[in-house]
């Protein structure tokens, strides 16, 4: 479990919390907001740890008997909110986990802090009895509601909390880590970097990834070849990925890189710029025979399929549209 200073990025979150602290003014009620695999769970642990730390101070101590109690799962004033249902919180989840309890003073600390992850899945019925507790809570009480949807939150809820949304990590950031922590190449790095979008999380779950290594070879094949492949062909390979339930997402978000690579590279004849640098070759080829209006059309096309497909369009026709106008420009 970290503390503040252990993690990546997050400044303005960080430096939030720790004012609060260090000023005496934190809030009842938090929520966190940020994709899944941002450091969400590592922020609110941070923020407890420190608030439970015996020394006081913006950063725990990591040696205090409260800290270790925190490190080893054990503290008695840290309550993580579970739920049986993996699709919902309900009404008794809340009730017999926080406001059945929440009265009871804290045992060893002067806070008594509750986590409740994927608090988006709260019912109404849970959100409104969470509701009576944030309202009138005891000084000692901390609810921090880490979500990846805070729109699922009622107003009510949304107006007496403090809401801070974790933003995207810098490219660079993310490749530094990987490269550093995980011993990831520099090549190997930029590509999960991109991909990732900013999510430290993913890159790290895409850089042990064997599914996305099988994605790479089977996206950079098609987007060499896709000019002189037949259509049955490429129809074909559509329904293998179907079959085989390959992220669809991710092959999009793959083509999107790709092609905006080409079209760098069209522009700037940097080399060190690009992200697939172990496919210059094809890259400069494609930059050499794509106009800038045959990428713009390229790239109107892979948003149109995936706005089609978040609409649960049909797939294959989706991605036939989309691969066509690959193939023409």
């Amino acid at each position: 479990m970290p503390g503040f200073h252990d993690i990546l990025g997050h400044d303005a979150v960080k430096q939030h919390f720790q004012k609060a602290i260090e000023a005496h003014k934190v809030s009842h009620a938090y929520i966190l907001a940020g994709e899944a695999g941002m450091g969400r769970k590592s922020l609110a642990h941070a923020f407890a740890l420190t608030l439970l730390c015996e020394k006081g101070k913006s950063e725990p101590c990591m040696e205090c008997h409260a800290c270790r109690q925190v490190l080893s799962g054990s503290h008695p004033d840290l309550i993580h909110v579970t739920h049986e249902k993996p699709q919902t919180i309900g009404v008794d989840d809340i009730r017999e986990q926080i406001n059945d309890t929440i009265m009871i003073r804290p045992y060893s600390s002067y806070y008594k802090i509750y986590i409740v992850d994927e608090a988006e899945k709260m019912t109404v019925q849970a959100q409104n009895a969470l509701l009576k507790t944030i309202e009138e809570p005891p000084g000692y009480a901390v609810i921090i509601l880490l979500t990846t949807n805070p729109d699922a939150f009622l107003p009510t809820i949304l107006s007496r909390c403090v809401q801070l949304k974790l933003k995207p990590l810098r490219d660079s950031v993310i490749q530094e880590y990987l490269m550093g922590s995980l011993h990831v190449s520099e090549g190997d790095a930029k590509l999960y970097a991109a991909f990732a979008r900013g999510n430290l999380g993913k890159a790290i779950r895409l850089a042990g990834s064997e599914d996305f290594r099988y994605l790479y070879d089977e996206m950079v094949y098609v987007l060499k070849n896709i000019r002189t492949m037949y259509l049955s062909e490429i129809i074909e390979r559509l329904r293998r990925w179907k079959d085989e339930e390959m992220d669809l997402g991710e092959c999009l978000d793959f083509m999107q890189v790709w092609y905006r690579d080409a079209l760098m590279f069209k522009v700037t004849q940097d080399a060190d710029l690009l992200i697939f640098r172990e496919e210059f070759a094809a890259i400069d080829e494609l930059s050499r025979k794509t106009g800038y209006d045959g990428f713009e059309r390229i790239l109107q096309a892979i948003d149109k399929a995936k706005i089609r497909l978040d609409a649960n369009v049909n797939m294959e026709l989706a991605l036939e549209l989309m691969l066509l106008v690959m193939k023409e420009n």
